[in-house]
């Protein structure tokens, strides 16, 4: 009976190793989508242009950062892309994986911020990766949309194109990372999420159960349980990441586009810089992407690239009771099911928040 398990397991393990050119695949793709977000984003902008900056990582690895300056709708961003190795885990790693410790670790990935200068059009990230150590080895990733003055259409827009990619793949994908990018992107001293959420995925591998995070008795616990185990190999993982990744310019250019002209004034503006502290708040305290990159003697210039370039915080603010700003701060900044709740057009609708 010993025997017969030991044999199954090792046929498991077998299995559940990766192609032979994951590595070179992995970075080909997240390349490749550095290159077409960036060109894209450039399209759109017609003015500003990505400055690339190539770095080596003494460790191990390297990679190029690409940073957006003063362009006609982009007041700062950077896309980036990274492939690092080395042979020390950060604790970040290993207390989520411990047995992963004493091998050699590689992990490659594109990470991206925007910070628009309307305040009408959101700020957005997105970052996907993939991660390798001996036997150990998994996907990650996704897209989150923050809003300032809010719109319910643009809300709607983002999850379904988003949804559409993870469906494509597998339907039990976004019923799942949904609430766990609203889990994610939480500031617990706040009480609020960080902007209207898209979705959120990590330690993805052929084990079969999608929620990896931290609260077992959450919403995203809760939807993964009632999914089940999900078969899964290292190819529909690597097609997840590339079928969500060439979803970022669908799901976010059109918004951008539809906001670009909306005239603002200095109280619109001020409250964008007011909520973007919000932004570095997360960034600073529970960002795994910022820990990681600092645990393992990254490029500093490139892991805080996503920090916005100028940005106000205002002791004990409050908004304007039934104002734009209330609706962000009392709906948009909380989970909501975007694409089904019928009744957020009725909260929307006297603010003319709906289209």
């Amino acid at each position: 009976m010993l025997k017969a398990l030991l044999a199954r397991g090792k046929n498991k393990l077998a299995l559940e190793a990766p192609p032979a050119d994951s590595r070179q695949r992995a970075k080909a793709l997240l390349m490749g989508l550095q290159d077409s977000i960036c060109a894209g984003l450039e399209q759109f902008d017609g003015v500003g242009r990505f400055e690339e900056e190539s770095w080596v990582r003494p460790e191990g690895g390297g990679g190029r950062s690409r940073v957006i300056k003063q362009g006609r709708v982009f007041e700062q961003g950077g896309v980036n892309f990274s492939e690092v190795e080395g042979s020390e885990l950060p604790p970040s790693i290993l207390s989520q994986r411990p047995e992963a410790k004493g091998h050699r670790w590689f992990a490659t990935g594109t990470s991206m911020v925007l910070h628009p200068r309307n305040p009408y059009i959101p700020t957005v990230h997105l970052n996907y990766r993939y991660f390798e150590a001996g036997p150990v080895w998994w996907f990650g990733g996704g897209a989150d949309l923050t809003p300032y003055y809010p719109f319910l259409e643009d809300a709607k827009h983002f999850h379904r194109t988003l949804k559409g990619a993870c469906d494509s793949v597998n339907p039990a994908y976004y019923e799942v990372f949904k609430p766990w990018c609203d889990e994610y992107f939480f500031l617990k001293h706040r009480g609020e999420t960080r902007g209207v959420g898209g979705i959120f995925y990590d330690y993805q591998d052929p084990r079969g159960v999608l929620y990896k995070g931290q609260n077992p008795s959450g919403p995203a616990a809760a939807a993964s349980q009632a999914v089940g185990a999900v078969n899964q190999s290292w190819e529909q993982l690597f097609q997840l990441a590339s079928a969500c990744g060439n979803a970022f310019l669908p799901s976010y250019v059109p918004i951008a586009e539809k906001r670009q002209f909306t005239p603002f004034s200095t109280r619109e503006r001020d409250f964008q810089l007011y909520r973007r502290g919000r932004y570095v708040e997360f960034n600073l305290v529970f960002d795994r992407g910022t820990i990681f990159g600092l645990q393992t003697n990254g490029r500093t210039e490139s892991i805080l690239m996503s920090l916005p370039p100028l940005v106000r915080w205002e002791y004990g603010y409050q908004p304007e009771p039934g104002s734009r700003e209330a609706l962000l701060t009392d709906l948009f900044t909380l989970p909501q099911d975007w694409l089904k709740d019928g009744s957020l057009v009725g909260r929307c609708a006297p603010h003319q928040a709906v289209d």
